[in-house]
């Protein structure tokens, strides 16, 4: 429409906001065992897409993509392992067929992969056609590779398009983990109606990725002192945890993994064990297994 927005009917701001809303919390009374809350452990294996993305040919950046695949998800992995902790990796399908032995091993050490567009493209600004194409061609790619469908997703923008909760629900999937209007998990609602489908929400504070990523070739220069970062983690899953909610973190193996950074995923964890020793307990899950959990009786449509 030709309007500004101070010009627009009241109908066409609240057909906007309406779109895509936060329904009902799913915030439930216990978490499994009786633990006082839940932890969600993310990360986005982005790699080379962040680059192939945007038709970039930049040798250096692809290899900055390359250090997520080749020292990074073995480093998680093995401290996943050592730690008996679940975790939810979701994947670009070009990053996947890229490097298939990781997914592989992903699934095979017990934990989930999701859905996270084909090429980390902007769906958020793509005609519903062609986000209907990627979304689709990305769950049959990690399908192939790793045996099993996605019920998943985390959007490559963290964004929604207009067409995006309906090509979800077309899908079948049980759960997004992409907006922030909630600390805890809700229903997604459409135009007003609930979905079915279970929104995990995210937010920057609790990513890696803001403290840290830089552009060589804009004044975008953030830096947070490592320590920093992990004082801001814990005390989100403080409050997480005496709320008795949930603490979901996304990270990215080619940001958190430096040798200098490492140690913030290591002493969120030794944290969290060490408090819910002494108050209540903590369910680590898969972002599916938490989806399951808080949407049962839901029945995603």
């Amino acid at each position: 429409m030709d309007q500004q927005p101070w010009e627009w009917p009241d109908e066409e701001w609240q057909r906007r906001v309406g779109q895509v809303r936060a329904g009902r919390s799913l915030k439930p009374a216990t978490w499994p065992g009786g633990a006082r809350s839940a932890v969600a452990l993310s990360f986005d294996s982005d790699h080379d897409t962040n680059e192939l993305r945007d038709g970039g040919i930049s040798i250096g950046r692809m290899s900055w993509g390359q250090y997520g695949t080749r020292v990074g998800i073995p480093r998680i992995l093995d401290i996943l392992k050592r730690e008996a902790i679940p975790a939810s990796f979701f994947v670009p399908a070009v990053a996947a067929k890229l490097y298939p032995d990781e997914q592989r091993r992903v699934i095979a050490e017990g934990h989930e992969i999701g859905l996270h567009g084909w090429i980390h493209e902007l769906n958020s600004v793509l005609p519903e056609a062609v986000e209907r194409d990627l979304h689709f061609r990305a769950a049959d790619a990690l399908e192939a590779i790793t045996g099993r469908r996605p019920v998943g997703m985390r959007t490559p923008s963290w964004d929604f398009s207009p067409a995006t909760l309906k090509i979800q629900r077309e899908m079948g999937l049980i759960y997004d983990s992409s907006l922030m209007a909630d600390d805890d998990p809700y229903e997604l609602l459409e135009n007003g109606e609930p979905t079915g489908i279970v929104e995990l929400p995210v937010e920057w504070i609790r990513d890696d990725a803001p403290y840290f990523n830089m552009n060589r070739f804009q004044a975008l220069r953030p830096y947070t002192p490592p320590p920093a970062v992990l004082d801001i983690f814990i005390r989100e899953f403080d409050r997480a945890h005496a709320e008795g909610g949930l603490f979901l973190l996304t990270m990215h193996p080619h940001v958190i993994t430096y040798r200098s950074r490492i140690f913030i995923l290591e002493d969120v964890i030794r944290h969290i064990k060490d408090k819910a020793a002494g108050s209540g307990g903590v369910w680590f899950a898969t972002h599916e297994q938490v989806a399951r959990h808080v949407g049962q009786g839901l029945g995603a449509g």
